[in-house]
């Protein structure tokens, strides 16, 4: 993998335990030279993720709107910061030629922006892995409300294999080779 999307939470206010897998994601990627395309916030799993990647020398480019600057949640040493109009816009550049997207728990943002990731390959127009950390099995009661979505036939079969579910951040080492 050459450039991975990660999507996450800005909260500061999560269980450490989930700002320290956001870490050990971010300094992992850094050392295998993977460039990280993120949102652009500087706290929460965010902040973690990136300061993990700077610190191991890593390529960090931040993608965050206007108004996001204004109420000033950009990182501060993210030199790599592209300023965008929309969140529709920035959805589009986070995964715009990347290898893979990982998500991470986060709210109703990175909800959304998993869920359109996942329409955009369930169509075909994104053929890369998407990759979910299950953090704390925090991804669980998601996936079993995708199991049923496939048993009352809302979705076909064959779309359970849309993502992969790992359960700790070194596992993310096994896509860099495929």
């Amino acid at each position: 993998m050459k450039t991975v999307c990660v999507f996450c939470a800005s909260s500061p206010q999560v269980d450490p335990s989930y700002l320290a897998q956001a870490s050990l994601l971010g300094e992992l990627l850094a050392k295998i030279n993977c460039k990280i395309q993120y949102g652009g916030g500087g706290v929460g799993l965010m902040g973690a993720l990136a300061d993990a990647a700077l610190i191991h020398g890593g390529r960090v480019t931040g993608i965050i709107p206007h108004f996001m600057v204004a109420l000033e949640w950009q990182h501060k040493g993210v030199k790599d910061m592209v300023h965008v109009e929309t969140m529709a816009e920035r959805k589009h550049l986070l995964v715009k030629d990347v290898d893979a997207v990982i998500v991470l728990p986060g709210g109703t943002g990175t909800l959304e922006e998993l869920f359109e990731v996942l329409s955009l390959k369930k169509l075909g127009l994104f053929s890369q892995h998407i990759i979910l950390l299950n953090t704390n099995d925090y991804f669980n009661p998601l996936i079993e409300m995708m199991e049923k979505m496939e048993i009352e036939k809302f979705m076909d079969i064959n779309h359970n294999e849309l993502w992969t579910v790992i359960q700790h951040p070194h596992e993310v080492l096994n896509f860099s080779a495929q």
